[in-house]
């Protein structure tokens, strides 16, 4: 199999016209006869015995060219791609055979492939430093979440309702008049301010007494998962039978010996100072990573093909389906539930997508610009640290993934480091 040339025809897709010759294609149609002869009945002949050459009498000694062709296409442009010095992008492809015999065929495919990039000023990249400062503020943030995971709800008299209290009510909803599906409850308790339920249904419960029966109007959202009742006006008979509100324990040292390890409060603020240090700086560091990317990709000049985004959404799509189903759930169910369609999921990640191309080209055009190359150890160590993450052996690592595609994770990631070491903080500014 052989490039016998490559033709730019517009902006990101060429013509690349491909030899296979006579022995690889003659293997590979000998595979197919093998393959399908099982399922081949022929006078004079046991099913899935008949000779190769009698069936190509008897059907036409093409018979088995399309299976073949089908099997060496993918390979053959790969090679094709590599001799040419062109990376190939998942996409529409439009082929054209030519001269199939026993000599072997040549076909004409259009293809698209990745575009050409270049960057400039990609060192010295300002960016905004978050403050590490830990303020008292933070600290009680943070006690006071430790308060509301240890809180109880208790009963409220003597008021109205109020936004933070929970209110245990029986609700039922009516559209011109009649009740519909799941819109009725017992006993249920609503935290009021919350947002739980559509626009107007909490904040109208609010200033109600317990004991009170009364009536709410809400209009339901224009994208209600629910088609017959989005963008209708609606209403709900309600029982406010209880008002409850969330009573904080003391913070006190019996109170942190309770909930920790330590003895008082001052050892325990302590201890949550240098926690909340160890994520903010952490969080710093990602903030100025994520800073220096999106600049990054904002300085690269490419022509990109929207399959490559297109492909990338495919990719988070697939991911996102794989945590589903470890969840039990299927897409389409999730779709139906959360009331997207396909287009909309994929508009979901369109923004991501884009973004990742785009940092992903970057790297290679700082790889490129400042002669970035992955090394036979690098690489080995790249299989064992995936090896690792997903717990299998570095053999089926190697199976699925190839030596250019590790070789091209290195380098990006060495890229990354130069772009992210040279960074510089913007003068006088903190995120």
């Amino acid at each position: 199999m052989s490039l016998k040339s490559s033709n730019k025809v517009e902006t990101n897709r060429y013509e690349l016209t491909v030899e296979v010759d006579g022995v690889t294609f003659e293997n590979a149609v000998n595979k197919v006869y093998k393959k399908e002869v099982k399922r081949i009945n022929i006078p004079g002949f046991r099913k899935g015995k008949a000779p190769r050459a009698i069936i190509e009498k008897m059907y036409g000694s093409e018979v088995f060219y399309e299976d073949a062709m089908k099997d060496l296409y993918p390979e053959a442009l790969e090679n094709a791609a590599k001799e040419a010095g062109l990376t190939l992008v998942r996409d529409k492809i439009d082929l054209d055979v030519e001269n199939a015999g026993k000599d072997g065929f040549v076909f004409k495919a259009t293809v698209t492939v990745e575009p050409e990039v270049s960057i400039e000023n990609y060192k010295g990249i300002e960016y905004k430093p978050m403050s590490l400062e830990i303020t008292e503020e933070d600290i009680d943030n943070d006690i006071k979440r430790v308060q509301e995971r240890n809180s109880r709800l208790v009963t409220v008299e003597g008021r109205a309702a109020e936004n933070g209290d929970v209110a245990v009510i029986d609700f039922e909803g009516f559209l011109d008049g009649e009740a519909f599906d799941g819109g009725k409850a017992e006993n249920y308790s609503l935290t009021l301010g919350e947002g739980q339920f559509i626009p107007g249904f909490e904040e109208q419960i609010v200033g109600h007494n317990a004991g009170e029966e009364f009536t709410i109007n809400v209009t339901f959202p224009e994208d209600y998962q629910a088609e017959e009742l989005a963008g209708k006006a609606t209403e709900f008979k309600i029982n406010l039978h209880e008002i409850k509100k969330r009573e904080l324990p003391e913070v006190d040292d019996e109170f942190i010996k309770d909930v920790s390890e330590f003895e008082t409060v001052a050892d325990y603020r302590a201890d949550v100072k240098e926690k909340l240090a160890k994520a903010r700086e952490e969080e710093a560091k990602n903030d100025k990573n994520n800073q220096v990317a999106k600049s990054l990709a904002e300085k690269l000049v490419a022509e990109i093909p929207d399959a490559m985004y297109e492909n990338a959404i495919d990719n988070f799509i697939g991911e996102f389906e794989m945590n589903l189903r470890a969840q039990g759930l299927d897409i389409n169910t999730y779709m139906q539930y959360v009331g997207l369609d396909e287009q909309a999921l994929r508009e979901q990640y369109k923004e991501r997508a884009e973004a990742q191309v785009k940092v992903r080209l970057a790297l290679r055009a700082v790889a490129e610009a400042e002669g970035i190359d992955a090394s036979e150890e690098e690489i080995e160590e790249e299989y064992n640290k995936l090896a690792e993450a997903y717990k299998v052996d570095v053999a089926r690592v190697k199976a699925a993934f190839t030596v250019e595609d590790i070789a091209k994770d290195v380098k990006n990631e060495k890229a990354m480091k130069l772009v992210q070491e040279s960074a510089v903080e913007a003068a006088g500014e903190e995120a």
